[in-house]
């Protein structure tokens, strides 16, 4: 698929995602929508994908959902909207629950839906000059894109009706002392950290990754009983592999473990 939004490319293991309406401030059309979900279903099936990494062109990260274009729909808007989140809902679930680790790296300012590729990823790399607000209410409108599924499991549910009703924009800092990043370097070091961090994750154990990706995700729904059992057949499973083997010969023999094939 020849891609209009974004820039997509494979390289020793690692899915770059680059966000490209620059001149729009990447903001999240239809058409985005559609390939950042074709783009999420790619990572997930292709085996050579071992990390993902989302970033953007321009400015900043991402303004949000584009309120040019949903002004122009005029009373198709609703229908719109359904169709939008279909898909941007889509490519957040995907990228939740697939192996690889992905990465977002923010720079500039992430708005309301451009926080679901926030929120939602593994790891957060942020520039030091990076700004953070929900927004929706601004519009009159509510979260989309996961971020209020994901926000109050991020900061507590306080703080989260806090960003949320009053649009109160973080800096990268407070971002990470309320844990939403992972951590924060100066601006012009964020390409070359960002990179570094997802070739780390793309040299690692990929499917031990994501299982743990998804005990802890699910951790949230899980009783403590329920989530033991779930471990145990996981750690159990987990063991059988060729990546587990490797891992433990490595330790024992006190070596760096080679995981790519």
């Amino acid at each position: 698929m020849d891609y209009k939004t974004i820039i997509f490319a494979v390289r020793d293991g690692v899915a770059h995602l680059t966000l490209n309406r620059p001149d729009a401030a990447n903001a999240i059309n239809l058409e985005l929508g559609q390939e950042l979900y074709d783009a999420a279903l790619r990572c997930d099936e292709d085996a050579a994908v071992r990390a993902v990494l989302i970033s953007a062109t321009g400015k900043m990260f991402c303004g949000g959902g584009d309120l040019k274009s949903f002004a122009a729909m005029k009373d198709d808007l609703p229908a719109h909207l359904k169709l939008l989140t279909h898909y941007i809902h889509g490519a957040v679930s995907l990228f939740g629950r697939m192996d690889p680790p992905v990465i977002t790296a923010v720079h500039g300012s992430a708005a309301g839906g451009g926080l679901g590729l926030v929120f939602g990823a593994d790891l957060v790399i942020a520039g030091e000059s990076a700004r953070l607000t929900m927004a929706y209410t601004r519009a009159a409108l509510s979260p989309d894109a996961s971020t209020s599924f994901f926000l109050p499991r991020l900061v507590g549910l306080g703080r989260a009706l806090d960003l949320t009703l009053t649009n109160r924009v973080l800096s990268a800092r407070e971002a990470l002392e309320l844990g939403i990043v992972s951590r924060v370097v100066p601006d012009a070091e964020l390409p070359a950290a960002a990179e570094a961090l997802a070739r780390q994750m793309a040299d690692g154990p990929t499917r031990a990754f994501g299982a743990a990706k998804r005990l802890l995700r699910d951790s949230f729904n899980d009783t403590l009983e329920t989530h033991l059992q779930a471990e145990a057949r996981t750690i159990a499973e987990r063991s059988r592999s060729a990546e587990s083997r490797e891992g433990i010969a490595a330790f024992l023999e006190k070596r760096p473990p080679r995981y790519r094939s």
